[in-house]
């Protein structure tokens, strides 16, 4: 029987993106709305952009399904993009705001 996929695996994998003008991954910048798991290791994400006309969008929503998808078990990603509720900088994590040179 294959081995579930847990959430805390499924950030650690996200940990690895990045939006590539600003130097904090996506967990860390607070683009990461939902991670859920069904029964089947099916993963679906909903992430948002630091700003909705942001040009790499596709990239990093791309970058997020393959990092997602490398990790064993896993059998399909979805990741969705949102825009409700807006992203705001507060949304940082603490590690992200010490990256950054907010703290």
């Amino acid at each position: 029987m294959a081995q579930t996929v847990s959430q805390e695996e499924i950030y650690d994998a996200l940990k690895t993106v990045y939006d590539p003008e600003i130097p904090v991954n996506v967990v860390d910048l607070g683009l990461i709305y939902e991670v859920q798991v069904a029964e089947n290791n099916d993963v679906f994400v909903q992430m948002t952009l630091t700003f909705p006309g942001c040009g790499m969008g596709p990239y990093i929503a791309q970058q997020a399904e393959w990092r997602i998808a490398e990790l064993e078990s896993v059998e399909d990603v979805n990741v969705e993009m949102v825009y409700d509720p807006p992203w705001t900088p507060e949304m940082i994590s603490e590690d992200g705001k010490k990256q950054l040179g907010l703290d």
